[in-house]
């Protein structure tokens, strides 16, 4: 262990220090409470032996700041004093000391109070470790309620608060957003021909493309199904339909085969559903996300493999499909 001896005297200090020393321990001295304090906070100290009567910080106000500041830091104090005090031993540890020696300070005296430091501080260190451990595996759960093992993204369940979260920023700063649904042309016909692993296999490859085309801005989550949802902020309707149609286009150029589809092309596509939110909208978060669903309706009437984009009251027509379909 690390231990500070802390003691005015300079015989006492001596004499502590060899104590420790004998025993295969690490020893520092300070030679008032102020210099106590400047070690403590710069050394990592197991133990503190400290005197009681010292210049500047006295043993128990050193014990309170040790207790107050140095936070998971646990510092195995053991106050010394004299046997014509008794009283000083409540006070003492009353201000956070462990244990207490009366001088003058015997070895076998030092030796039993190490003993028991030595285990007291190894007991906080596996309380730290474990807390630690159990922080890590908190925030790896956390992770996984909130990824979809699949594809990698966010799931249904982040997306719902990252929208709603958009939604309240929007109401407060008066600011917008757009959001764009997609949806994977023809993926039933795309399983029964290729298979089911090959079906996870796409929605792997096209959540991994959506993640390296989209904005810093831009979001994406994988909605449920072979459905996905892009969450754009500080997003208008024009610029959602550009973002959208990025996307699709960035997918289609994959050109991951897709031969059984009843029209073409050939490869895998995607359509998409646009709508956004203004400062002077009216509609819920959950209002918005119902129009984009809308949007991407008309655009899987229409033919697929195009984007729609949902209007104020009702929904417009994007301009054809992606370019390159």
């Amino acid at each position: 262990m690390r231990i500070l001896v802390a003691d005015d005297d300079a015989t006492s200090r001596l004499l502590l220090k060899a104590m420790v020393s004998k025993l295969g321990h690490e020893c520092l001295v300070a030679e008032d409470g102020d210099r106590a304090w400047d070690v403590l906070t710069s050394q990592g100290i197991d133990v503190l032996l400290t005197d009681w009567m010292m210049p500047g910080l006295n043993g128990p106000d050193l014990c309170r700041r040790v207790r107050s500041e140095l936070g998971q830091r646990y510092v195995y104090i053991v106050l010394i004093t004299g046997l014509r005090f008794p009283e000083q031993v409540l006070e003492g540890m009353g201000a956070g000391a462990d244990d207490y020696l009366i001088k003058p300070v015997d070895p076998f005296a030092v030796q039993t109070r190490l003993v028991a430091a030595e285990r007291v501080t190894d007991l906080h260190h596996q309380v730290i470790e474990f807390r630690a451990q159990l922080e890590r595996a908190n925030l790896e759960l956390l992770g996984q309620s909130l990824t979809d093992s699949l594809t990698g993204l966010g799931n249904r369940r982040s997306m719902e608060a990252e929208l709603a979260s958009t939604h309240a920023r929007a109401l407060r700063f008066g600011s917008h957003y757009a959001i764009a649904m997609f949806d994977i042309d023809h993926f039933k016909i795309f399983n029964d021909h290729y298979g089911h692993l090959a079906g996870d296999e796409a929605l792997h490859q096209i959540a991994e493309c959506m993640g390296r085309v989209v904005r810093a801005s831009e979001n994406v989550y994988r909605y449920g199904g072979e459905e996905f949802l892009l969450i754009m902020t500080d997003c208008n309707a024009d610029s959602g339909l550009v973002a959208a149609k990025r996307v699709c286009q960035a997918v289609h150029d994959m050109a991951i085969p897709h031969e059984s589809r009843p029209t073409p092309p050939p490869v895998v596509t995607l359509s998409g559903g646009v709508a956004s939110w203004t400062r002077s909208s009216p509609l819920t978060a959950l209002e918005v996300l119902s129009q984009s669903d809308a949007a991407l309706y008309v655009a899987k009437a229409a033919g697929r493999n195009c984007v729609h984009v949902a209007a104020a009251h009702d929904t417009r027509e994007a301009e054809g499909a992606p370019p390159g379909t």
